[in-house]
C-alpha cells in the first residue's frame, strides 16, 4: 500500500509541475543558475561515462555540452546528474534536471502520458542479444528458455516479453534496476543472454573481463530512436534543444567541423552565413532566445553530428560502431535536419 501511495504522489507531483511549473521560462531559469543540469547515463561507454575525476564524456554527454554552448557560448555550463532507466522520467518531471540526455526511446506513452516532449532522434538504434560463444547460439530463435538479463523500466523489458511470446518461446527474464547491476549478473554467468539496444551492447561488451568471448547475434528485433526529452508547456527550450541538435546535423551537411568553422564564416554560401550568424539582418538566434552566433558556438564547442558520432562511438573510439542508419540523409542514412532560414 506505501509503494502504491508513493507512485500516486509522485504522479500527481509530476502533473501538478507540468501543468504550474513548466509555464516558466525554462530558459531563464537556466541563466540564472548559470548552468544546465542535464540528465544522463551513469556509466554507458561511448554515450556517457565519467572518467576517474567525475568528468563526464560520451555522445550523449555531448548534446548537453553543445545545449551549454548554444545558451552560454560555453561548453562547460553543465552540471551533470547520473540516472536509472528507473528513476530519469521523474527525474525530468519534477524539475530535478533541464534535459535529459541518457539513451531514452521516443514512445507514445512517454511522449503524452508522461507529460515529455521527445525530439529529434540522435540516433537510431534498435534492441539486439549478446550471448556467450560457448554457447555456440548463431540467432535469436535459439534462446528458448535461455535465462535472460535485463533492465527494469526499460522499452527492453517490453519488447523482450513481446519477442519471445510471438515466437512461441519460453525465457527466464533475470531483471535488475541499474545497469551497473544488469552487467555484473551477465558477466558473472547469472544470465545466459543480455538484451539491450544493440549499440548498448557493443559498449557493454568491451566492459566484461573477456570480451571476445561474447558475441552480438544478428537480430534486431525492435525500433529504437534514442534522443532528448524535455518537459511539455516550454516550447522555447523545446526548441532550442530540438534545433540545438539539428545544428549538429546540419553543420555535417554543410562541411563545417570544429577545426575549419572560424574560416567558414567568410564562405559566400548564404544558409552558411546564416547558420554562423554573420547574414546581416538575421533574427534566426534572437528569435530562439539566444544569440545569434549560437549555432558557431554549438560546433566550436563540440563539432559536427560526424565528429560526435566518431569520437565517441564510431570509427575513432573502442566501439567503431558504422554510422549505418545515422548516416546523413544523402550518404545513405536517415539523419536529416529541416533547414535553418
Amino acid at each position: 500500500m506505501k509503494k502504491i501511495a508513493l507512485s500516486v504522489f509522485l504522479g500527481a507531483a509530476a502533473l501538478a509541475y507540468t501543468a504550474s511549473g513548466a509555464s516558466a521560462s525554462t530558459l531563464s531559469d537556466v541563466k540564472a543558475k548559470g548552468f544546465v543540469q542535464c540528465g544522463v547515463n551513469s556509466a554507458l561507454l561511448g554515450f556517457s561515462q565519467p572518467d576517474a575525476s567525475g568528468n563526464y564524456a560520451g555522445f550523449d554527454v555531448d548534446l548537453c555540452k553543445a545545449v551549454a554552448a548554444a545558451v552560454f557560448g560555453d561548453v562547460t555550463k553543465v552540471k551533470y546528474t547520473p540516472l536509472s532507466a528507473k528513476d530519469r522520467f521523474t527525474a525530468l518531471q519534477s524539475g530535478e534536471i533541464d534535459l535529459l540526455s541518457r539513451n531514452t526511446t521516443w514512445t507514445i506513452n512517454r511522449d503524452t502520458a508522461l507529460g515529455l516532449n521527445f525530439r529529434p532522434v540522435t540516433y537510431y538504434d534498435g534492441q539486439g542479444f549478446m550471448v556467450r560463444k560457448e554457447l555456440n547460439v548463431k540467432s535469436a530463435l535459439e534462446l528458448s528458455g535461455a535465462a535472460v538479463c535485463v533492465q527494469s523500466g526499460t522499452t527492453t523489458e517490453l519488447n523482450l516479453a513481446d519477442y519471445f511470446k510471438t515466437n512461441n518461446l519460453q525465457y527466464n527474464p533475470v531483471v535488475f534496476d541499474k545497469l551497473e547491476e544488469v552487467n555484473a549478473a551477465y558477466d558473472s554467468g547469472r544470465c545466459d543472454v543480455y538484451t539491450t539496444d544493440q549499440s548498448g551492447l557493443y559498449a557493454l561488451r568491451l566492459t566484461l573481463k573477456n570480451p571476445d568471448d561474447n558475441v552480438v547475434l544478428p537480430e534486431i528485433i525492435s525500433k529504437e530512436p534514442l534522443g532528448p526529452a524535455v518537459r511539455q508547456g516550454d516550447d522555447q527550450w523545446f526548441d532550442i534543444i530540438s534545433w540545438t541538435a539539428y545544428a549538429l546535423i546540419n553543420a555535417e551537411e554543410f562541411g563545417i567541423t570544429q577545426k575549419n568553422v572560424d574560416e567558414m564564416k567568410s564562405s559566400a554560401n548564404p544558409d552558411i552565413k546564416r547558420f554562423l550568424g554573420v547574414e546581416q539582418g538575421s533574427t534566426i538566434g534572437t528569435d530562439l532566445g539566444l544569440t545569434n552566433d549560437w549555432a558557431y558556438n554549438v560546433i566550436k564547442g563540440v563539432g559536427n553530428y560526424g565528429e560526435v558520432f566518431d569520437r565517441n562511438i564510431g570509427a575513432g573510439s573502442p566501439l567503431k560502431i558504422q554510422r549505418g542508419l545515422n548516416a546523413l540523409w544523402n550518404k545513405g542514412g536517415i539523419q536529416y535536419a529541416p533547414p535553418i532560414r
